[in-house]
């Protein structure tokens, strides 16, 4: 789904926000959720999600593997594999997910939603 400024939409599951408040003793005290079907207004749209330290350090890597891994000698050039392959898969999860972008949404009961992943909305 394409989200817009001024687009209604509504929450597509239950969200919990922030942690539980507890008491001195431990006892939890609330948890603060907001429901599922609770609509509100796109504020504004952030665009794609920036990639984490792990995807950065899998491109960075890769790409000094490529540039100068063939006059590397054959132990650095193993090692740098190895961290390579230790990265690939949190890479891959990222690529799998595509351009993912966040939003900013009022809430018709008062709350600001900030930095939400369009996944979690639905066109109202």
């Amino acid at each position: 789904m394409t989200l817009r400024e001024g687009q209604r939409v509504r929450l597509a599951a239950d969200i919990g926000v922030g942690e539980a408040t507890a008491r001195p003793d431990g006892a939890v005290v609330a948890h603060l959720s907001l429901a599922a079907g609770t609509a509100g207004t796109v504020e504004r749209v952030d665009g794609q999600r920036p990639p984490g330290h792990v995807v950065l350090e899998y491109e960075r890597l890769m790409s000094l593997l490529g540039d100068y891994g063939h006059t590397m000698p054959a132990e650095s050039r193993k090692r740098l594999e190895e961290e390579v392959a230790a990265l690939e898969p949190e890479w891959r999860a990222f690529e799998e997910e595509g351009a993912r972008v966040t939003v900013r949404v009022r809430l018709d009961n008062g709350f600001v939603l900030d930095g939400a992943h369009e996944d979690v909305l639905t066109p109202a």
